[in-house]
């Protein structure tokens, strides 16, 4: 799978049946080159024209399963929750 077909998909959390938004970016080790998490955006505020002002950063090990149009992971989502930082 490339990137960009991981971007295309919705994340959904097993454990409160929410959908938590779409795939953004992959955070790398760089000492072994393995993918550590999953950046998911916030779903927007105001029908896609503000995005939220946080992230969820989920862990590799806390996806169940892929599927063609959907990821599910099984998270709290109080402690995967960030607020995104602004340059």
């Amino acid at each position: 799978m490339r990137i960009q077909d991981l971007k295309k998909k919705e994340i959904i959390n097993v454990c409160s049946c929410r959908v938590l938004g779409c795939a953004r970016d992959l955070e790398f080790d760089l000492q072994s080159g393995c993918i550590c998490s999953l950046i998911v955006t916030a779903p927007s505020k105001w029908n896609g024209w503000f995005t939220g002002d946080y992230e969820y950063v989920i862990p590799i090990s806390c996806i169940t399963q892929v599927g063609p149009d959907i990821i599910l992971v099984e998270v709290e989502e109080s402690r995967v929750r960030q607020k995104i930082k602004m340059a």
